[in-house]
């Protein structure tokens, strides 16, 4: 009997050993589960866009977020295939003579020249993509929203930036452009309104012949980022650049932008152009 008692205390004591096992191991796990995203949190709250390092912009947001002829009123009117806009004197090669570093800085600004009234001024998409064109007389706004690589991004908009020094003017040359001949460019900073993440304006102007005359095309161009996904906006012609239907346009645009991120659908918001 006292050698069947003492097997059966062995027993129990391995029994009881056996499961304090399981259950201890199950607060340390949740306790480490629970750590983990403590841990990832940022200081900006998840839900804000611009927190994000990457988009969940959807092709059907991109579309809601392009503004519209009452955001930036005036007699703007919605142009059929904005796609197709090319102006003739934006054609042509720069010329890497002027430069003190040669093809480097030429590179440069032909990215720029090859982007104007293009999809790609801050590089291809990575994610979904949408674009609006707007005409008034010989004037042209195009509007575009994407999603983009942040690190990408956050490249393209140093590059723009950088344009006013190292393309302050340059020349263009090709028997393509205009009527042929050389044509300049000057590139100048412009003021934008405060508005996304990051933001960068531009003046291009370029100086040729058309028609056997001498014709000025003046552009603006403006990038606003915000996060992973970034407004542009390319506006003017041959007679010149509307700076304020420029702001209404990057002012709408980015607020309009910020409305899809949150998850909700903008409505046309009158800029008080006139």
């Amino acid at each position: 009997m006292a050698a069947a008692l003492a097997t059966g205390t062995l027993l129990l004591t391995a029994a009881c050993s056996g499961g304090d096992a399981g259950p201890a191991a199950g607060p340390a796990t949740a306790t480490t589960v629970a750590e983990r995203p403590l841990a990832a949190q940022t200081t900006t709250p998840p839900s804000t866009p611009s927190a994000s390092p990457t988009s969940n912009l959807t092709g059907t947001g991109a579309r809601n977020a392009l503004i519209t002829e009452a955001d930036i009123e005036d007699a703007w009117t919605q142009a059929k295939d904005p796609r197709s806009w090319r102006d003739s004197l934006l054609i042509g090669q720069v010329d890497a003579a002027v430069f003190l570093d040669g093809r480097a800085d030429a590179d440069v600004c032909q990215r720029l020249v090859d982007s104007l009234y293009d999809e790609t001024l801050l590089g291809r998409p990575s994610g979904a993509s949408a674009l609006t064109g707007f005409q008034e007389g010989d004037s042209r706004l195009l509007h575009q929203v994407a999603a983009y690589r942040k690190a990408d991004l956050d490249k393209s908009m140093q590059w723009l930036g950088s344009l006013p020094d190292t393309c302050d003017q340059f020349t263009l040359t090709g028997s393509d452009g205009g009527d042929g001949g050389e044509r300049t460019v000057q590139v100048v900073e412009a003021p934008l309104p405060e508005e996304g993440d990051a933001r960068q304006g531009l003046t291009v102007t370029v100086k040729g012949t058309s028609g056997g005359g001498p014709v000025t095309l003046t552009l603006d161009v403006a990038a606003v980022q915000v996060g992973a996904d970034a407004i542009t906006v390319t506006n003017g012609g041959l007679d010149g650049a509307d700076h304020d239907t420029t702001r209404a346009a990057v002012e709408q645009g980015t607020q309009r932008l910020t409305e899809v991120l949150a998850g909700r659908t903008p409505q046309p918001t009158p800029s008080g152009v006139e």
